[in-house]
């Protein structure tokens, strides 16, 4: 058996039967995620505020294997209804991957306050409502993934909202993964760079031109490739992750 088989066989072992629920399952590197879980014997439920997009993303998942759930990262109500759900049915959670978070770039003074609120909200107290609903399903040997980005390691410009909000969730994470390590509980956070998403398809129509010229210089992964390194962080129980050549300067 060559090594390339054996590391497949290994992944496969790893997530064969694992609950997994992702936030923000429905596009990007959530959806990719899901996929490539699925591929791998996860049982995985999807997380999402948009019915249609959940629904085309079910399709393109095992439904044999996958869920989706309707559910708003920033009310709580919401998020209970799916912790009783898992609750009632038994369920433990062996994988949360928090992957739920908007973005809007702009000049610091051409954006309203209304913008940076949003985003704090859906990025980082996102994350924390889904962990705060969901650590009870968890148990020793589980794992949380926090997607943050590489604009919570270098302040980006046009970004000043969305790198905040990143930052926060960096923050946390670090706090986080002290406290939850005493409960055998390993917590990972992601870094990825600029990722071929329908995010960023939006972004780019919204960067301010120095933004544009800045990142025509990078690279951009797919959300595929982001995925799979994810995967492997999550396997060798990872801290830190950061998907791509073009990060390994950091």
């Amino acid at each position: 058996m060559d090594a390339t088989i054996k590391k497949i066989q290994k992944m496969n072992d790893h997530f064969h039967h694992k609950n997994i629920l992702i936030t923000g399952g429905s596009s990007g590197i959530g959806l990719a995620l899901a996929k490539q879980l699925t591929e791998l014997g996860a049982t995985v439920w999807i997380l999402g505020t948009n019915r249609e997009k959940l629904e085309n993303a079910i399709k393109d998942i095992d439904p044999t294997s996958s869920r989706i759930f309707q559910a708003d990262v920033t009310i709580m109500k919401e998020l209970q209804g799916v912790y009783d759900y898992f609750r009632s049915k038994g369920i433990r959670l062996d994988v949360l991957i928090n992957s739920a978070g908007v973005a809007q770039p702009g000049e610091f003074e051409e954006q309203e306050i209304d913008l940076f609120h949003w985003m704090m909200n859906i990025n980082y107290f996102g994350t924390v409502n889904a962990i705060k609903s969901f650590l009870p399903l968890m148990d020793k040997g589980s794992n949380i993934v926090n997607i943050s980005s590489m604009a919570a390691i270098l302040g980006i410009y046009g970004y000043t909202a969305y790198s905040a909000s990143k930052y926060a969730v960096r923050g946390f994470s670090d706090a986080l993964r002290s406290e939850l390590r005493i409960k055998g509980i390993s917590v990972s956070i992601v870094f990825p760079p600029d990722t071929q998403t329908p995010q960023l398809d939006h972004d780019n129509k919204y960067k301010p031109k120095i933004t544009k010229e800045l990142s025509s210089t990078a690279g951009v992964m797919t959300a595929e490739n982001v995925a799979k390194s994810i995967i492997l962080g999550i396997k060798s129980k990872k801290y830190i992750i950061i998907p791509g050549m073009e990060s390994k300067f950091i």
